[in-house]
């Protein structure tokens, strides 16, 4: 009886101090540049679970509880949008039952954030289900809606959810979408890459340009996901954490390294400007 009240005694100490000490270091970084827009890619789950000797749906689980956490850290830092690639079009690629126990999990958290929405609520988080919907089962379409429904006046933060999607059928909308409105107007003028654009999902619904895009598992691509958005100005930053054990600890020096670098640009253009702000060459 006594080691186990000690070791829950130890247990209850160690959260607490790492709990205290989480919220000391965020109200420090929160001081600094903040990114409006970080994407996830939460690679890992079934290779976290075949590790951990679980089953594939108990990782894609796990996954799930892992997005809570770190978007209450993104919430706390005030980052102005997250988004993460939930399901990929090619998932449906996968063997039949790991789809139905994907598209199962799904429609269960989405269900659940209609019910138990508090994280959503408390920020002011609008929810977007991002992606070819018209793919999905007609229930989880349902479950969608009404999860967007419910946010849909929500305007402090924006949780992009991405799927079914892949970057090449963003695109491929936006471009089929950008010619069937110049057709209908009759308008000849060029289409331009600020048509195609404006025309993007992830604009459509309103999120800023993307600073960070973070990957787990040490695979290092892209894998189709947000492409286009990640093609100038974003910082690619890959882990070798799977997403399941993917916490603040290992988000910290991420964001240190987006303010290092904003910093250190900072200075590069401070020392290229004269008093008179002209750009001078400085070698």
């Amino acid at each position: 009886m006594l080691p186990e009240l000690l070791s829950a005694s130890v247990g209850w100490v160690q959260q607490t101090v790492a709990a205290k000490t989480e919220s000391l270091l965020l109200n420090i970084v929160s001081a600094g540049p903040i990114p409006n827009h970080v994407a996830f890619i939460m690679d890992g789950n079934r290779r976290y679970a075949r590790r951990n000797r679980k089953e594939v749906k108990v990782g894609h689980a796990e996954g799930y509880v892992a997005l809570r956490r770190i978007l209450a850290v993104c919430m706390k830092l005030k980052v102005r949008c997250v988004s993460v690639y939930a399901f990929s079009i090619e998932n449906f690629k996968r063997s039949p039952s790991e789809v139905d126990d994907l598209l199962g999990l799904v429609e269960e958290k989405l269900n659940e954030l209609c019910q138990h929405g508090e994280l959503l609520q408390q920020y002011g988080v609008r929810l977007n289900v991002v992606g070819n919907k018209s793919l999905f089962p007609e229930r989880l379409q349902l479950a969608a809606r009404r999860a967007e429904e419910l946010t849909c006046k929500h305007d402090r933060a924006i949780l992009n959810i991405c799927m079914p999607y892949t970057s090449r059928d963003e695109i491929a909308t936006a471009v089929r979408t950008t010619v069937q409105e110049r057709l209908e107007d009759d308008d000849s003028e060029p289409i331009t890459e600020r048509d195609i654009e404006e025309h993007l999902m992830t604009s459509l619904v309103g999120s800023p340009p993307l600073d960070i895009l973070v990957r787990t598992s040490g695979v290092r691509r892209l894998s189709d996901y947000l492409i286009w958005q990640a093609c100038e100005n974003t910082q690619l930053q890959f882990t070798d954490v799977y997403w399941p054990e993917f916490s603040f600890w290992d988000f910290l020096p991420i964001i240190l390294d987006y303010q290092r670098k904003c910093w250190s640009s900072s200075a590069r253009n401070d020392h290229c400007m004269t008093s008179d702000d002209d750009p001078v060459c400085s070698e």
